[in-house]
């Protein structure tokens, strides 16, 4: 298949175009390579990708219109997965409209490229985000998700919407993923065990929300990769049990899908640091502070509708991901 990965010099989405050149497939990627962090990192994610053949780059911003039509009109795609995003809760605080372009704007430019060209599947990231105020854990794909907490949240439940009416208007097969607290190599710099790893080699205080209390559900990226490539592999279908009387957040009569992606078992932060002091061999001060706003205690995720239809669960342990990380991290930037 040749496949559209948005997102392609992002975390995520250059393990992904990884995993599907790996196996066969044609990869055309596209990003902006804006400055939101490292753009070197960006562009070393890139180079992993253009050593690869069957991969094929095109700097490309998806919230804008015009480009975005020409390149569904021109390129054959036959399915996509869009990873493309403006990410972080707590940026979304102080930079409302870069969400607004990025993940309303840029959606729907997605949406209609798939629509004019037939695509056969769209699988795109949702987040553990949408969750909330939600507070019965695990969180489940079936439970109600009117309570976001942060803009971020907000824009990638309207994904989903946005997407079932596509789906429902235009019989677009869509699945939203959400993902649930993504690290590993090549993470992302703005993440926590990006800044950890930073500031303890250099010897310096580390941040630490909460009092280091909330629990969150560290996902591999790996882990993350597999269920995106599962997913996309296994083409959204209605719910022919779907019922208007007593709707199901989770599915639909049209051809709909939304997944948790998560490894299933919380962890505390002080543990999650504790990992990283261990592969480190150093250890962390800490600056305890209270929650920051737009973000919540503790994530969850219930993967049993990932297991019913793809038939995969996340299992790579904390301590294994954490290693792997630190490993990487001491070659790339040679520390």
């Amino acid at each position: 298949m040749r496949i559209l990965v948005t997102g392609a010099a992002g975390f995520i989405g250059s393990s992904t175009a990884l995993r599907l050149l790996a196996r066969g497939d044609s990869v055309l990627g596209i990003d902006n390579l804006n400055d939101y962090y490292d753009v070197n990192l960006k562009r070393a994610r890139l180079t992993r990708l253009t050593a690869q053949a069957g991969f094929e780059f095109i700097p490309m911003d998806i919230s804008d219109r015009t480009a975005m039509a020409g390149l569904f009109a021109t390129q054959k795609i036959d399915r996509v997965v869009h990873l493309a995003a403006q990410a972080g809760v707590r940026y979304s605080i102080d930079n409302p409209h870069a969400y607004v372009d990025s993940n309303l704007v840029g959606f729907v430019n997605i949406l209609e490229g798939c629509r004019h060209a037939q695509v056969a599947h769209l699988v795109y990231a949702s987040s553990s985000s949408v969750y909330g105020a939600n507070e019965r854990l695990p969180f489940s794909v079936h439970d109600n998700i009117d309570h976001p907490l942060s803009l971020y949240a907000a824009t990638k439940k309207a994904n989903e919407l946005m997407a079932h009416t596509y789906s429902s208007l235009y019989q677009l097969p869509t699945t939203g993923l959400r993902f649930f607290t993504v690290y590993g190599p090549w993470g992302r710099p703005d993440m926590a065990l990006f800044k950890f790893t930073k500031n303890m080699l250099a010897g310096e205080p580390i941040d630490v929300f909460n009092y280091g209390k909330h629990r969150r559900d560290f996902t591999y990226i790996d882990d993350i990769v597999e269920g995106v490539i599962r997913t996309l592999d296994h083409t959204a279908q209605g719910n022919p049990d779907w019922n208007g009387a007593k709707p199901d957040p989770g599915t639909s009569k049209a051809p709909w899908r939304v997944y948790n992606i998560g490894n299933s078992q919380p962890v505390e932060l002080l543990t999650y640091i504790q990992c990283i002091e261990q592969a480190l061999g150093k250890k962390a001060t800490l600056n305890l502070l209270p929650l920051q706003p737009g973000d919540v205690p503790d994530t969850f995720a219930d993967v049993a509708d990932l297991v019913a239809d793809v038939g995969y669960k996340p299992a790579t342990s904390v301590e294994t991901g954490v290693a792997r990380f630190i490993e990487w991290y001491r070659a790339y930037y040679r520390v």
